[in-house]
């Protein structure tokens, strides 16, 4: 009996391993999560497929109690129940798709990560080994993310061996030539560390205090200038006229965070703001499940907090190009950038709020992460966060 627990052991903690790794904020370790698929299609039996699951995405996943302990400033115990909430799409796809016929579990796989990416369990599809793709296969476009997910499902057979073989040269060429995406010219994308205050401090002292950061990157040649999410708080009449006003004169555009409030909820936005004029440029498709969006509190007479805009404006006009804006919680799963990258923008703008993140390397995986999707589709990228 005590031999029979060697191997799921073994796998188990084979699995946290890759998890811990590939999801440790550095874009070339991605392909470390693509030995997932490997531990799950080894496991012989559900209940070890369901702990290789678990340990998996509760390692990648890690940062989450301590980011959750932070934003509502409480104890350890809220964030490890949501922590454990979460993992339960993931665990549950997984341990419910395996089967004993080897010979299905490369289809079963698949369709695993399939549902992980797309709603209703893609809305906690984080980690996903697909990811690697842009690591893999730089510039592949459609054609890469179609290898890499060959490959995973080879992984889950018994041609394993020389799939591995196959990507491990990838990865290493990849490594060996890894560019990060280029950055538009003429774009500047500012990283703020203003901490809980961004957003929440919406006095006339920190607009200005924004506007004399604008400023100084258009002195620096800049023309479109990038702040991170909720850098301008509530988006009002009062806030629009005065940034308007601060830009007169200038050929520059402010692309910056905001929320829109109303009496059922709000909206967490990116406004482009110019001399001419402003306007919502993007809202956002998948906030925060549990903290921003709460679609059951209408039920109890509440309203739903920030508002889902599920497959609303993946591609955005701006200027004579179009852009794919992805705010915060977007670029930790998969389905909003497939769905952007199907509209074929000119570039990604990704901005965020981490504040709350602090001691963990939750911003750092949603920088690789969106690097590895742009280094995929050949996108310049400009990234915007504040800390």
């Amino acid at each position: 009996m005590r031999r029979n627990w060697i191997q799921p052991t073994l796998l188990v903690i084979a699995s946290a391993g890759a998890g811990t790794v590939a999801w440790s904020g550095h874009v070339l370790l991605l392909p470390v999560a693509i030995g997932f698929p490997i531990l799950w299609s080894l496991s012989k039996s559900r209940s070890a497929a369901t702990l290789v699951s678990a340990a998996y995405f509760l390692s990648a996943s890690r940062g989450l109690p301590q980011g959750v302990a932070t934003f509502y400033a409480s104890d350890i115990w809220p964030g490890l129940l949501l922590w454990v909430a979460a993992s339960a799409g993931f665990v549950a796809v997984h341990a419910l798709l395996w089967t004993k016929d080897v010979s299905r579990r490369p289809a079963h796989y698949v369709l695993a990560g399939l549902l992980m990416a797309v709603p209703p369990f893609g809305i906690t599809g984080w980690a996903h080994p697909v990811t690697a793709a842009g690591v893999l296969f730089p510039g592949w476009g459609w054609w890469g993310l179609a290898a890499t997910t060959g490959g995973l499902a080879g992984f889950a057979s018994r041609l394993r061996p020389a799939v591995a073989i196959g990507l491990a040269g990838f990865w290493l060429w990849a490594a060996a030539s890894w560019t990060d995406p280029k950055l538009p010219e003429a774009w500047r994308g500012v990283d703020l560390e203003l901490g809980a205050s961004l957003g929440r401090d919406i006095s006339m002292q920190r607009h200005r205090n924004l506007i004399a950061t604008v400023s100084e990157q258009a002195l620096d040649g800049a023309r479109t200038i990038v702040l991170p999410e909720s850098a301008l708080g509530f988006w009002t009449p009062t806030v629009e006229r005065l940034w308007v006003r601060a830009l007169v004169g200038r050929d520059i555009t402010v692309i910056a965070g905001a929320a829109i409030v109303d009496a059922d909820g709000y909206d967490n936005v990116v406004v482009a703001i110019s001399a001419e004029h402003s306007r919502i440029l993007y809202r956002e498709r998948m906030p925060v499940p549990g903290s921003m969006w709460q679609p059951w509190r209408p039920l109890f007479g509440g309203n739903a907090g920030a508002r889902a805009h599920i497959f609303a404006n993946p591609v955005v006009a701006l200027g004579s190009g179009r852009a794919a804006v992805l705010i915060c919680y977007e670029q930790l799963i998969i389905w909003p950038v497939l769905q952007s990258m199907r509209g074929e923008p000119d570039l990604i703008v990704a901005v965020g709020n981490g504040w709350w993140t602090k001691g963990t390397s939750i911003v750092a995986i949603q920088r690789a992460s969106t690097a590895a999707w742009a280094r995929l589709f050949a996108k310049p990228l400009v990234l915007s966060f504040n800390t």
